[in-house]
């Protein structure tokens, strides 16, 4: 099956099919159905706790799931344990956190990936890193340790080494949420090359410009289920739902109260 695209027909990377997850009985993903295609890019909105973060780490096998079916690609990855090691060579994924190895300095951390998991010489891994780094204005940083770093360089560091694994999509949960502005729209600048490069990318965020700029399609989630999905324009001008409609007004309420002196 292929996804029908502006103007192109795109072939899945990632299917989700009627997935089921809960914490003590709690459902937290109500069968979920999700096609993500080449080069695509989905971005995930909707209010704390609606199972957004849960549904990425399903996808990567960071949370078993109760029921339904993921593939990536043709292959069926959910509980998959035997080879999800390899699985997770082909899923990249970056938190909030950054989970950089604090011993380690910037190149090796990586480095690590690459040489590692994907067999890469280093002399091959170092140039493709240097590459990288020069990309998102961190040459100068190679040899610094995670300490040394702003939390947005920090950040910009996390998605270079997820994508130095050559991933089939890429994950992105809240990269911003511990940032403070400026470095927000450093980190949010260097995910906007990444999709305008054509990388395949699921994004969960609360950053709704960034949102707007990015996505080919806005999914809202709420209580554990796809409430509404669309082209980013249409639905961020008029949502169909009056549950993304107050989801909205809760964030231009926000941006007005910014203005607001004190």
């Amino acid at each position: 099956m292929a996804i029908k695209g502006a103007g192109r027909v795109k072939t899945p990377v990632l299917r989700i099919d009627n997935l089921v997850k809960s914490f003590d009985g709690s459902v937290v993903l109500n069968d979920i159905s999700l096609t993500i295609g080449e080069g695509e890019v989905v971005v995930i909105i909707g209010p704390s706790g609606c199972g957004k973060s849960t549904l990425l780490r399903c996808v990567n096998g960071l949370e078993p799931v109760d029921s339904g079916e993921i593939y990536l690609r043709d292959a069926r990855i959910d509980g998959q344990k035997k080879n999800l090691h390899l699985v997770r060579q082909k899923i990249g994924m970056v938190f909030q956190s950054y989970d950089l190895f604090p011993h380690m300095d910037v190149m090796d951390n990586l480095l690590l990936g690459p040489m590692r998991a994907l067999g890469r010489t280093k002399q091959d891994a170092t140039a493709e890193a240097e590459a990288a780094l020069k990309r998102v204005g961190l040459s100068d940083k190679a040899h610094a340790l995670p300490r040394q770093l702003s939390g947005g360089q920090k950040q910009r560091v996390a998605i270079v080494r997820a994508t130095l694994m050559h991933p089939d999509i890429l994950l992105l949960d809240e990269i911003t949420a511990a940032l403070d502005p400026e470095m927000v729209r450093e980190v949010l600048s260097v995910v906007l090359d990444l999709a305008k490069d054509g990388m395949t990318m699921a994004i969960v965020t609360h950053e709704m410009r960034f949102a707007e700029a990015v996505a080919d399609r806005i999914l809202f989630m709420d209580g554990g289920s796809i409430v509404e999905e669309g082209k980013p324009k249409a639905f961020f001008a008029s949502p169909e739902t009056a549950r993304a409609r107050k989801f909205l007004n809760t964030f231009t309420y926000e941006e007005l109260r910014e203005g607001i002196p004190t």
